[in-house]
């Protein structure tokens, strides 16, 4: 199996980079690679995917701190640092892991008076939350849609219903801490005797030893596997914004609830409009006659071409308002409205007779005798 790169690596940035900083180095990764842009391309399919993994760890201050300090071993079942579940530090606490499980928390704990509280392994813990991203244009984003999603998350063990068990076969209390996961030491200080409370090291921490474990996942309880759904993507959703999904994230430990699924909604640029908030932008091109005399002219919007009406005199640069075609409000209350920016179209490759013409015309303005440089004229020497 090839060795993972640093994640900091894989989104180019430091280590010392912001959470806007990761985002913005992620979104342009996932643009460059997603699937849709490359069906078939498997290259582009695993930085995707290489992308997502290192976001997912990163964009969460506990796991960045974990990443951090222990590498990928942290999120490694098999490297020793998880609580029974994935991903998991169970009772890591600053100083009290640092050193040994009890460390100065406890020593002063039991001098001073009090007790060192530990975690219970067998209470119910809430599962991580998992990501996920959504490719979409810009009407789907502008009008909502529906699409399906495939995301990895972890379950619940079917054939051990989390128990890590073979069917059958139950899992042992622990001996040496009766099924607390923490034990309790007494060791010589400067100040005299002191006990400290630290984790099992017969059950790891996880108050049971399993004997017979489950086939399927291997003692662990859970499996991972790729759940797919339909997501409901709401009108008006904007590019980087993300639809939570309550309960279809990790699966949770002793019975607890399971995480979201946050899907990330990336939008693809449109090559006609731009958008800001709920407001659409555009430019559109017109002659100097129908800036001049005036005109109807074809927009496009979301909904369709419209006409829209040019007085006459119009110059370059002129914004018209066209209320109601922009985007929907994501939270209601109607619709933005779309701005069209006029752009003026110079004619080329004219013909002798039309430069003629337009040298007339010009004269009749004043701008050839005058030496003005007006809009067809030359200005004189």
């Amino acid at each position: 199996m090839a060795e993972k790169r640093d994640y900091y690596e894989v989104l180019g940035v430091d280590k010392s980079a912001t959470q806007d900083e990761l985002k913005k180095a992620y979104r342009k990764i996932a643009k460059e690679n997603h699937p849709d842009q490359h069906p078939g391309d498997k290259a582009c399919e695993e930085r995707f995917k290489e992308a997502n993994e290192a976001y997912e760890i990163l964009s969460d201050p506990d796991k960045r701190q974990k990443y951090d300090q222990f590498g990928h071993a942290a999120f490694d079942p098999s490297a020793g640092y998880g609580a029974g579940d994935f991903g998991g530090f169970g009772g890591f606490d600053g100083f009290d892991d640092i050193f040994g499980g009890g460390g100065f928390g406890d020593i002063f704990s039991s001098i001073f008076g009090g007790g060192a509280q530990t975690r219970n392994p067998n209470a119910p813990r809430r599962g991580d939350d998992v990501r996920a991203t959504l490719n979409i244009s810009f009407e789907e984003a502008a009008f909502g849609c529906e699409k399906e999603v495939t995301a990895p998350r972890i379950e619940t063990c079917p054939d051990c219903k989390g128990t890590g068990c073979a069917p059958g076969t139950t899992a042992e209390t622990c001996p040496d801490c009766h099924g607390s996961g923490t034990v309790r030491t007494t060791q010589r200080t400067p100040f005299g005797m002191a006990q400290s409370t630290g984790p099992c090291q017969k059950c790891r921490g996880s108050g049971k030893i399993i004997h017979q474990p489950c086939k399927t996942c291997r003692g662990m309880g859970k499996i991972r596997r790729n759940h797919k759904l339909t997501v409901k993507v709401p009108a008006g959703i904007d590019d980087g914004q993300a639809i939570p999904i309550s309960g279809c994230g990790n699966a949770g430990a002793n019975g607890g609830p399971a995480g979201d699924l946050l899907v990330g909604v990336i939008v693809r640029p449109h090559p006609i409009f731009e958008r800001e908030g709920t407001s659409v932008y555009m430019e559109q091109e017109i002659s100097y006659a129908q800036a001049a005399l005036g005109a109807e002219v074809e927009i496009p919007t979301l909904d369709g071409k419209v006409k829209l009406t040019i007085p006459e005199g119009t110059q370059p640069g002129a914004v018209f308002r066209m209320r109601g075609r922009g985007i929907p409000s994501l939270r209601g209350g109607g619709r933005g409205d779309q701005f069209v920016s006029i752009k003026m179209a110079v004619p080329r490759n004219l013909t002798g007779t039309q430069k003629e013409l337009l040298r007339q015309f010009a004269a009749s303005m004043g701008e050839l005798d005058s030496g003005k440089s007006g809009l067809f004229g030359k200005k004189k020497r």
